[in-house]
């Protein structure tokens, strides 16, 4: 027994040993050229292969740091991670590319992209929150979105990417506008009256021209209206009834029906 114990431990020693001389899986990618390596991660992109891309640009990335190809593997792996749905990798991606190339061509289509990646991001979340509490959603992507078009529209007033980053602007400027009067209009419903006015003040000095403006007024008016404060409430009042005669909240007041994001 003891005899066969011995062979079995040796046996087993002598397996163990030699699964360490198996050879590895052989990457596929070994000896391939930048170009190829290039070639190869645009194919996959374009076939929507985008963990593959991502993986080929980074080899590539890698392998040839100081090649012409490195830059655009840079590039475009941003847009494989947004593609892959991981936007923290796609806006982490565009941050490098502006901090290591902001004279680059093309980091107008990078300010651009940074921008679509928070945009479509928070887009889809409002799709989805009719029945959400939005006083607890942050608009941090929002802002970064605006912040990401404006700087692409401020230091690249000619780029192709500017005249859609601008209308994204002016959409996003109406999103911030509706949280903010949102929020007025939750402490409304609870008595803060207070802070429902500090709100609606906020988003009439930093959205003067957005569409939630006619209710950030309305809210105004009625919180001035609880705490008896006359004289602030006439002034609210009048601004409100000369940009907005025909108001629908004169006679509706501040209860909804449909979701607060289809203000705009």
């Amino acid at each position: 027994m003891r005899s066969l114990a011995v062979i079995a431990a040796l046996f087993l020693t002598v397996l163990v040993s030699g699964c360490g001389l198996l050879p590895d899986k052989k990457d596929e990618t070994s000896g391939w050229s930048a170009n190829k390596l290039y070639a190869e991660a645009k194919d996959a992109l374009n076939e929507g292969s985008y963990d593959k891309s991502i993986k080929y640009f980074e080899k590539l990335e890698s392998r040839y740091p100081y090649g012409r190809f490195a830059q655009q593997a840079q590039m475009e792996v941003a847009y494989a991670y947004w593609k892959s749905s991981e936007p923290a990798s796609a806006i982490a991606a565009c941050d490098r590319f502006i901090k290591l190339h902001p004279n680059h061509p093309n980091v107008d289509y990078v300010y651009y992209l940074k921008g679509l990646v928070n945009f479509n991001e928070d887009l889809g979340l409002l799709g989805s929150i009719s029945g959400q509490d939005l006083t607890e959603r942050d608009p941090k992507g929002l802002t970064d979105a605006f912040d990401s078009f404006r700087e692409l529209a401020t230091r690249f007033p000619d780029s192709k990417y500017t005249p859609d980053a601008v209308a994204r602007m002016k959409y996003l400027v109406n999103a911030m506008a509706s949280h903010e009067v949102h929020v007025a209009r939750y402490y409304m419903k609870r008595g803060a009256y207070l802070a429902a006015i500090n709100r609606a003040q906020g988003a009439l000095k930093n959205y003067p021209n957005a569409p939630a403006i006619e209710e950030a007024l309305f809210i105004m008016v009625k919180g001035y209206d609880q705490l008896g404060l006359t004289d602030l409430r006439n002034d609210a009042e009048r601004v409100m009834r000369k940009n907005f005669p025909n108001s629908e909240f004169y006679t509706r007041g501040i209860e909804r029906s449909e979701p607060w994001w289809k203000l705009w």
